[in-house]
């Protein structure tokens, strides 16, 4: 009897059940995965969560002008649905650039498979990036990926794409950044959830989605990326944008 009164009584444990976080995507306590049918509506979920998503592209798209030659050979780490890298390889398209696109997830590379045909000059490929054998090439871009990598392979992997560009070749890496103390840190959350807001997520979305990305997510301060580069090789860096608690550089061999 008092077995039966405890399990009754006991508490439900919020963790135990997804919930949804915009554009019909749900993800339960500290389990968010690119996998599953997270595909589908990616593209879309992403643009209202980061900002200044596009924007971000074209730089990047402006930014492979200095670095892509004939016969480079450039990568996208993260690759997703394959938005940015099309934006390059079409940006490019004058030139006879080889592009990769790399992710761990298969659904992911499916639906980037969908976006890029009649793309000739990009492959894809299902691969996790620390294992991943580079060829030596001009232009590596990793546009908010860095993040989901366990912090323990990030030196490693980043150490792995200094090694395999040219000289002269360009690293550029978006990120969201924790702030340099407590109080910016707040200031930051703070604002970025009125940003979530403004992009009309519901309140309850943006405490699953906070939720979610426990322990799978883990943002490095500007100062801790800065840091990983210069240990990795890379002397010259620059931010180029920057908006709160998201921020690109790039870095040249």
């Amino acid at each position: 009897m008092t077995h039966r009164l405890v399990a009754d009584t006991a508490p439900h444990d919020p963790g135990d059940t997804s919930a949804t976080v915009g554009d019909g995507i749900a993800a339960g306590n500290a389990s968010w995965t690119f996998g599953a049918d997270v595909p589908k509506t990616f593209s879309a979920h992403v643009r209202r969560s980061v900002p200044l998503y596009d924007v971000g592209h074209d730089l990047v798209c402006q930014l492979s002008d200095f670095f892509v030659r004939n016969e480079s050979i450039c990568y996208e780490i993260g690759v997703s649905a394959g938005d940015l890298v099309a934006k390059l390889a079409r940006h490019n398209r004058t030139k006879d650039a080889r592009w990769v696109g790399i992710d761990v997830e298969p659904r992911m590379i499916e639906k980037a498979r969908e976006n890029l045909e009649g793309l000739p000059n990009v492959s894809l490929q299902v691969a996790d990036a620390v294992h991943y054998e580079f060829e030596k090439s001009d232009f590596i871009v990793s546009y908010y990926s860095l993040q989901f990598v366990p912090p323990k392979w990030r030196q490693e992997l980043l150490t792995k794409l200094y090694e395999s560009l040219n000289w002269g070749g360009a690293l550029v890496l978006f990120e969201k950044v924790r702030a340099c103390d407590a109080r910016f840190q707040d200031i930051a959350t703070t604002l970025y959830t009125e940003f979530k807001i403004r992009q009309q997520f519901a309140p309850e979305e943006i405490v699953a989605k906070t939720r979610s990305l426990k322990g799978v997510l883990e943002p490095f301060s500007t100062q801790g990326n800065l840091d990983l580069l210069r240990r990795a090789g890379f002397t010259d860096v620059m931010s180029i944008m920057k908006y709160v608690c998201f921020e690109g550089f790039v870095a040249i061999k």
